[in-house]
Order: C-alpha cells, then structure tokens, then sequence
C-alpha cells in the first residue's frame, strides 16, 4: 500500500506495478516520508519532556524561594539588627526580655544577629515623642514599644520603619491599626485586650475580699489610654455596686499628694492604671505598704514587689510571642500584612504575705482560683 504522503493517480498504477524503478522510488519516498513522521513524533515527544523539566525547575524555584530570600538576607547583612525598645518604665520590661529569649529560640544570637538597645523615660510620657524620634534617627531597623503611650509615640515618628508593639490594650481605638487581620502601616504587634480585662480585675478584687464597696481609680487624665479605662471601671463599678472613686492628675506632684492624703477607712483598695505615667503604679505600691491599702494591678511584677494581687497578661509571654513577629518582617513580610496576634496567657496572682500584713483573709474559693500564690 502506497502512503498517502504519495500522490498516484489512478491510471499510472500499472506502470508503477510493472516498472521496478517506480516501486523503488515510491518505497523509497514511503520511508521518506514514515521517517520523517517518526522524526516529528520523536521531536513532539522530546519537547513534551523538555517542558515537563522546565516546569519541575520552576516548581522547585517557587517551593524553595523563601529559603533563598532568607538565605540572601542573612548574607547581605554585614552587621547585627538594630531593635531600639521604647518604654515608659525604668529600664528593660519582662516584655522586652520575652522579646530577646524568642528571637535566641527561633536561631538569631545575641550581639551577632540582633541587638536590642532599650530607651526609657521612667513615667514621663511626654518625653516618649522624642524618645521615639530620637531612635529613628540612630538608624534602628525596627522599633518595639511596650504599653500603649509608647506605641503611638513612635507611630508618630515613622510610616517607614516597622513598628511591633506589645501590651497595647487597644491597638484599634488607639488608632495604632486598621484593623487585626490586615493592620495597615508599618506597625503590627501582640495585644492583650487590657480594656475588657478591666471589668473582669475590678470584679476580682470585689470577690477577694468581702466588704470592698469604695475603690479609688487614680490615672493621667490626658493619657488616652487611662481614661478609656476609667470609662470602663465605672461602667464595671455600676454594675458590682461599688462606689468608684476617681481622682485625675496632670503632674507628678499631683498624683504624689493625691495618694499621701488618701486613708484607709476612705478607701477599700485601689484599682491602678496601666500607664506608669507619673509612677503611678509605684505610688501606689507604696500605699500598700505606708498606708495598708490592698492593691490590685494589671501585671504579675507589681505582685512581687509587694501590691496584693494581679490579673492581667504574662508580659515575658507577649514578648515571646511579638519575636515571631519580628522574625516574619526579617524574612521580608510587611508589617501591613501580619495580623496582631492577641496574648491569651491571663494569669491571677496573689501575694498571700502582703495580705496577712494587711490583716485581710482572702476569700477561699477567690484564692482557689488563682494562678499563682506568692506565699
């Protein structure tokens, strides 16, 4: 049978039957042409190959990109990162300790891959805007702040250098971000959600210790932070039947005078603010001691260092917990894109020395409960 690829026309096929040479010939264009589709079929099959390599490659490229970024990042940087801290207390915080043991357990090393130089403004947060001003023009690659006057000092600093903050109680109403799933900006951080703990603290103190009807709140009434607090404690004091004792101050001296003249029998306890703006939180640590008032506070270190009780987040474990953060802007993603994360490790600690200095007897089933009991 003679190929399609070879015209014959009907009325030659005797000749080419009868005469060799055509046979041949036709034979001969026949391979040809067999030959040639085979060659066609060989090179379809080597092409569907080649593509089918190249599109592995490309799979692989894609799989391994992040390593490669991460890899390049490490080799382009020829001196450690630079994190400056910014705080209102006086000196380095448990959340900026958590932050340092995170970054060694997810590889970085000290002095080597990251340096962490803390700027702090012992209670002055009007000093934090220059604080905050002053690191970015020292050249810090990313800024971490604790507490919510320090985060939006350095909002106000910088749009350009990633910002991680923790212990800011509300990041939203603050205006510190957009939102928790797509933060926007150049800021992202670990939040603890402090505002709706404060009912929950207030309602605390009340069950630990029977007969607590007056309690006094005493904050910075122009730090945003506090008085969104006092609006909270008041509306919590309402509802638990307590009679909620607000004293404001606007400077240090205020705030000293307003805890020396308080007395015992005028108050039950003292709910304390989350800002250290004007050492409150030391002032009143002092008045559980100098003037025998129970103290309740937002952070287990108060505890330790002689108030009564605490309920609030672990700060060392917010600290770890904004370290992954960190690592995630390091490998190149954008603080914009990383969602806060909130802190869920609450912890309620009491100091069962203080109280019995105190003469209070802490109700069981409160003291049952707790977390951790300093005894």
């Amino acid at each position: 049978m003679i190929s399609s690829n070879v015209p014959a026309r009907a009325d030659k096929v005797i000749n080419l039957i009868s005469d060799w040479r055509s046979i041949a010939i036709n034979q001969e264009r026949f391979r040809i042409c067999n030959a040639s589709a085979r060659s066609r079929r060989h090179r379809k099959k080597t092409l569907v190959r080649e593509m089918a390599r190249w599109q592995l490659m490309v799979l692989l490229l894609v799989a391994i990109k992040p390593l490669l970024v991460c890899e390049v990042g490490a080799a382009e940087r020829t001196k450690p990162i630079l994190i400056g801290a910014l705080t209102d207390s006086w000196g380095p915080t448990p959340g900026v300790v958590g932050l340092r043991d995170g970054l060694t357990e997810l590889g970085y090393r000290e002095n080597q891959d990251f340096v962490i130089g803390v700027r702090f403004t012992q209670g002055d947060i009007a000093a934090l805007p220059q604080a905050a001003r002053e690191l970015v023009a020292q050249g810090v690659d990313i800024l971490f702040t604790a507490n919510p006057a320090a985060a939006k000092a350095a909002q106000l600093a910088t749009d350009r250098i990633p910002i991680v903050f923790y212990g800011a109680g509300d990041p939203i109403g603050l205006g510190l971000v957009k939102s928790f799933a797509r933060p926007g900006g150049n800021m992202t951080g670990v939040t603890d959600l402090d505002l709706e703990l404060d009912s929950k603290r207030l309602e605390i103190f009340k069950e630990m210790i029977p007969g607590l009807t007056r309690v006094l709140f005493l904050y910075d009434k122009a730090e945003a932070f506090s008085v969104a607090q006092a609006k909270v404690f008041r509306e919590s004091a309402r509802r638990l039947k307590i009679m909620l004792i607000e004293k404001t101050a606007l400077t240090r001296k205020e705030a000293q005078a307003a805890f020396e003249s308080i007395r015992r029998n005028e108050v039950h306890g003292i709910v304390v603010p989350r800002s250290l703006s004007f050492n409150i939180p030391g002032l009143a640590l002092e008045a559980t001691s100098r003037q025998r008032i129970p103290t309740m506070f937002f952070g287990a270190w108060y505890v330790e260092q002689g108030g009564l009780a605490s309920y609030g987040p672990n700060f060392y474990e917010s600290g770890r917990q904004a370290a992954r953060l960190v690592d995630k802007i390091l490998k190149g993603t954008n603080p914009r894109e990383i969602p806060v994360e909130v802190n869920n490790n609450i912890e309620f600690v009491v100091n069962l020395k203080v109280a019995t200095a105190l003469g209070i007897k802490i109700v069981p089933a409160a003291l049952y409960r707790a977390n951790r009991v300093i005894r």
